[in-house]
């Protein structure tokens, strides 16, 4: 394996290729000839024009082809557009080794636009490496924070004024409020979200919010939920991209969604376990959101329960948007198919509907694929 690597490495370097993504990750097993190193120093156009770059770290044995590398980039890769670190807990050797370069890579650059840090948990592995992105503070637009805890480094971020994309996955709430700029696309995964912080970003981003995607369990306070939802209906009414999930399919999330008149992406992963209502209610329910969808949605993954999933067919035959694409999660019956159909029939947008039960019978799957094209509902997902 490593004989081919090299001489791919050779055959590349000495053609004149040029790289557009690099991922840097040395393992044992990975040896670079000091022969590579010598074309690279001669042929640096080879990575002169790398984009997108990865560190993920390098074992011990391959410190000094790792950090060789990265000085390297330093000096010739000055047009990144979007840096990944991923920290390892196993290759903590590689950071303590290369933080300088690291650094160095970091305000070399020209148009340094995203930046995402994977699974940064103390303060002593940074080493300065985040506070780097204050050469940066006029060109980065995107940041990526995932599982991290927070560090008074990531403060450098409010220095950011021309950030509009901000998306934290599993991390600490606290770094919610490093915001202090209008955004246009917001991403929260987390079990327990900030509420106070997170309408409170809603409120100052208001119409420039485009794309939110939100999958924490706000549902579980019922007055919490009530807050993004009243911060949704009287600041953010140009939204084009929706997500929620792990939320209770209520009035307010419908009054919500009718009063988004410009949505064309939305994904809906609800649950209904009211005992108190009876399923003639929640048919209503069902209609009623099947009636207040804007006619400018273009996308819908609507999944649910076993008692949502009974409801599809009511949907189906009291849906006017033009979908092009439907993602269901479970079938319920062949009256949904033969729902299915009518749609597809009465709409004429729809072209492909995503299920995740795929095991259909042949029969059924001959008569739905007349009008629409089935797939696995992993192709059929749209991303923020």
């Amino acid at each position: 394996m490593n004989f081919v690597i090299n001489l791919l490495f050779k055959l590349f370097i000495e053609n004149g290729a040029t790289l557009d993504k690099l991922v840097i990750y040395f393992p044992d097993s990975l040896k670079l000839k000091p022969e590579i190193f010598y074309l690279l120093e001669q042929n640096m156009q080879f990575i002169s024009r790398v984009q997108h770059l990865s560190l993920s770290g390098a074992a011990i044995s391959n410190i000094e082809s790792a950090t060789s590398l990265l000085r390297a980039l330093a000096k010739y890769a000055t047009k990144i557009r979007a840096l990944r670190l991923t920290y390892d807990s196993y290759r903590t050797h590689f950071f303590h080794a290369a933080f300088h370069d690291i650094i160095q890579i970091i305000k070399s650059q020209e148009q340094l636009r995203l930046i995402k840090i994977i699974g940064i948990n103390y303060a002593s592995e940074l080493h300065g490496i985040i506070s780097a992105l204050e050469s940066q503070k006029n060109t980065l637009q995107e940041a990526i924070i995932d599982n991290c805890d927070w560090i008074a480094e990531f403060e450098i971020l409010k220095n950011c004024k021309n950030l509009d994309t901000f998306r934290i996955r599993d991390c600490d709430m606290k770094l919610l409020k490093i915001l202090n700029c209008k955004i246009s696309t917001l991403e929260i995964l987390k079990d327990h979200c900030d509420i106070s912080t997170t309408t409170q970003i809603l409120e100052m981003s208001g119409l420039m919010l485009k794309r939110l995607k939100l999958r924490s369990m706000i549902n579980v306070y019922e007055e919490s939920s009530i807050l993004v939802f009243e911060a949704l209906k009287s600041f953010c009414p140009n939204i084009t991209y929706f997500d929620l999930g792990h939320m209770e399919f209520s009035t307010k999330l419908i009054e919500v969604i009718g009063n988004l008149q410009k949505l064309q992406f939305l994904t809906l992963l609800l649950f209904w376990d009211n005992i108190d209502e009876t399923k003639e209610e929640l048919e209503v329910r069902v209609i009623h959101f099947a009636e207040i969808l804007p006619l400018t949605l273009q996308y819908l993954k609507f999944w649910g329960n076993s008692q949502l999933n009974s409801c599809i067919d009511i949907f189906l035959n009291h849906c006017n948007s033009p979908l092009k694409t439907l993602s269901i999660y479970r079938p319920s019956g062949e009256k949904t198919f033969k729902a299915l159909n009518e749609f597809s029939k009465r709409n004429r947008t729809l072209n492909c509907v995503g299920l995740y039960n795929f095991d259909l019978n042949y029969d059924i799957r001959k008569k739905v694929e007349k009008y629409v094209r089935l797939e696995s509902y992993e192709y059929t997902d749209v991303y923020c």
